[in-house]
């Protein structure tokens, strides 16, 4: 089943939308209107949300690993954590 993500440009300069639709099966498609419909959300505005928190957790992964990254270089250089925050605030 394809859901039409029926969009309009809106003049004036507040937004502009593009088209887009998406492919699922019946039963996701069944299970998408229903959550969207128990939000209180259109189709449109569900994928919003979930776009907007899909990109919150990608986020949060990349910087665990630069987190990671970190306290790796660390440990190879033997730097303390108050070392760090010295050079950290002294850079700025």
């Amino acid at each position: 089943m394809v859901i039409p993500c029926h969009t309009k440009e809106v003049l004036m300069g507040t937004r502009q939308r593009a088209v887009m639709s998406l492919s699922l099966s019946p039963d996701t498609a069944k299970e998408y209107k229903e959550i969207a419909k128990t939000e209180g959300k259109t189709i449109s505005g569900l994928f919003r949300e979930m776009f907007f928190f899909y990109k919150q957790e990608k986020l949060k992964k990349e910087f665990f690993a630069l987190q990671d990254y970190g306290v790796e270089k660390a440990k190879e250089l033997n730097i303390s954590e108050e070392e760090i925050e010295r050079l950290i605030f002294a850079g700025r």
